[in-house]
């Protein structure tokens, strides 16, 4: 004869969604850390240089992301950690072990991937969908505790003392100490308010609820600033603020143009494929650098970026114009007045 008491044990109907959300936390520290090296800021993959693509349309969090990556030292230690904690809330779900700590845990992690890279995903809103599903799962998790395949449960049969203190209903598993005619409305504000953040932010980083649907993750778009010429030098700043965040934006061609549009300095893609250090100072860790047919603009690069030239301190005063062109066709214009 079944149990109905097993039946009705909600953390054991979790035991799956446990189960994939603790294996998809601990498997970035597994990444990480075991199957290759992308905690070495000089390894190809460091994910500090990951982390610098949420930058440009980042919500909320946006300050935090930029002090980290224009300080290196500290973006690392913040990986670092960042990487431990996955490791741990992920290993603890999967053994339900003090389950409703971790799936806090659980609800901060995926709230930060959702508001850092919530508006990243060329195909299916990728980072969006993990992020939301994630604070979702987090909820669920907090809910139900760990059911009869979980060691706070084998700790509640054995009668460990702490499983006797009311705080344990609160960090591990067991009925939550909430009072019945409470409980609804606790579980109904927690899902609104969860469904809340998912419409606003789908609408926000995709108008995915109302008027044109976008995605920032599909064409590259840099915006050029700060553009300057001064005696023989021309400078600006470019940053990379959409596009694919897997490969970069390649540059072929950067122009100086004169009030009819005609080309007055030119540097070809060959020039800019071995252009000198001195000629790009980065501000973050993810670095504009030349490649081996243009030059490289990661998404979330920004760098100023100079060139010398004698044709510079012989113009007149007047409004000039940078022209930068991607290798898709696509280009971006800045104008400078000298």
């Amino acid at each position: 004869m079944i149990n109905n008491n097993i039946k009705n044990d909600s953390g054991l109907l979790v035991l799956a969604i446990r189960l994939v959300i603790g294996w998809t936390y601990f498997s970035a520290f597994w990444r990480r850390t075991i199957l290759a090296n992308k905690l070495d800021p000089e390894v190809a993959g460091y994910i500090g240089e990951k982390f610098n693509h949420f930058l440009p349309n980042a919500l909320g969090i946006k300050p935090i992301i930029q002090y980290l990556v224009e300080n290196p030292d500290i973006l690392w230690l913040n990986m670092v950690i960042f990487t431990i904690i996955e490791g741990i809330v992920g290993l603890f779900i999967i053994f339900g072990l003090f389950t409703r700590i971790m799936s806090i845990g659980v609800f901060g992690l995926a709230m930060g991937i959702l508001l850092g890279s919530g508006w990243i995903g060329t195909t299916c809103l990728d980072e969006w969908q993990i992020g939301v599903l994630g604070i979702a799962t987090g909820y669920v998790l907090f809910l139900t505790g760990s059911g009869k395949y979980s060691l706070d449960n084998y700790f509640m049969k054995n009668n460990f003392s702490f499983t006797k203190k009311k705080w344990f209903a609160w960090l591990g598993s067991g009925i939550l100490p909430i009072k019945n005619n409470i409980f609804p409305r606790f579980v109904l504000i927690g899902s609104l308010a969860i469904l809340g953040m998912t419409l606003f932010t789908n609408q926000v980083f995709h108008g995915g609820v109302w008027g044109t649907l976008h995605n920032k993750s599909v064409k590259p778009k840099l915006e050029i600033t700060e553009g300057k010429i001064n005696n023989d030098t021309l400078s600006f700043d470019v940053f990379r603020t959409e596009g694919v965040d897997v490969y970069g934006s390649w540059v072929i061609a950067i122009e100086v143009l004169d009030q009819n549009n005609n080309a007055i300095v030119q540097y070809s893609q060959k020039e800019l494929a071995s252009l000198a250090d001195q000629n790009i100072s980065n501000y973050y860790v993810a670095k504009i650098k030349p490649g081996k047919h243009s030059l490289v603009v990661p998404l979330g690069a920004k760098a100023k970026m100079t060139f010398s030239n004698q044709v510079f301190s012989q113009l007149s005063n007047g409004t000039y114009t940078v022209k930068i062109t991607d290798i898709s066709g696509a280009f971006w214009t800045h104008r400078i007045t000298k």
